[in-house]
């Protein structure tokens, strides 16, 4: 009877880890699924244009789903919140060069539907116009990537259109009006990061030294706010140091 009962509680124990290993798949397959089903027109256009034909898309690596795999190389394509695949990425740098890549409209076209249609109510163009250093909107939340010897990224400037719909359930700003897609028209320019170091291409080269954030916005031709999360994003990986302050300002200096 003892050992009846010993071999029983380790088949019930057995069937316990069968059941949480089949749960544990159907949630890795559900969730993976349904990052698909979510996956915009222009990430799986950037996606095909990256796999290349040695190239593999969707490739299940160390526990992880990569956009592309080409040999050694993992691509990975974000169009914002690179904070959100942050801790994926410093695992997976440990034994792979990881490229992340993200696409900046520099051209952007809008394009309305009717309610519950796909049928075109007008294509407008967007006055808003993208800048390479619009990256610094994404990487002032994960600057410490570029950090990594086995990390780059590429900022692509494209032309794209986004895909409105009135189905009332969008943001207040649009008056309810949703955005369900984004679609690749071209792919206009290509910048490669490759270090900490060639970030200093964004910095003007007759900036005056030190500076604040406002003198870097008014040569840049930008605003304050993102003129300071370039400051921020070369301060953290040691480009710029504060040497103290302008009235309230602070002011930076660029290290060599």
């Amino acid at each position: 009877m003892g050992a009846f009962g010993f071999l029983w509680r380790w088949f019930v124990l057995f069937l316990s880890l069968c059941d949480v290993y089949w749960l544990c798949a159907i949630c890795i397959l559900f969730h993976s699924n349904k990052n698909m089903r979510s996956e915009t027109s222009l990430h799986a256009a950037l996606k095909s244009w990256y796999a290349t034909p040695d190239g593999v898309q969707e490739a299940w690596i160390d526990g992880y789903w990569i956009d592309v795999q080409i040999a050694d190389l993992l691509i990975e394509i974000q169009t914002r919140r690179f904070d959100v695949i942050q801790e994926k990425l410093l695992r997976l740098l440990e034994n792979y060069q990881i490229r992340l890549v993200h696409p900046i409209a520099a051209e952007k076209w809008i394009v309305h539907l009717l309610k519950d249609s796909e049928s075109a109510v007008n294509r407008r163009k967007s006055p808003r116009r993208g800048r390479w250093e619009h990256i610094f909107l994404e990487l002032v939340r994960a600057p410490s990537l570029l950090a990594h010897p086995n990390f780059s990224l590429e900022i692509l400037l494209i032309r794209e259109e986004e895909i409105r719909q009135d189905d009332g359930r969008g943001s207040w700003r649009r008056r309810g009006v949703s955005i369900i897609d984004r679609r690749l028209i071209e792919i206009l320019e290509r910048k490669l990061i490759a270090s900490p170091s060639d970030l200093r291409q964004f910095l003007p080269p007759d900036l005056e030294s030190p500076f604040t954030n406002q003198q870097l916005a008014n040569q840049l031709g930008i605003n304050r706010s993102l003129a300071a999360k370039i400051s921020y994003c070369m301060r953290s990986l040691n480009l710029l140091q504060t040497v103290g302050k302008r009235r309230n300002a602070i002011l930076y200096s660029i290290l060599e």
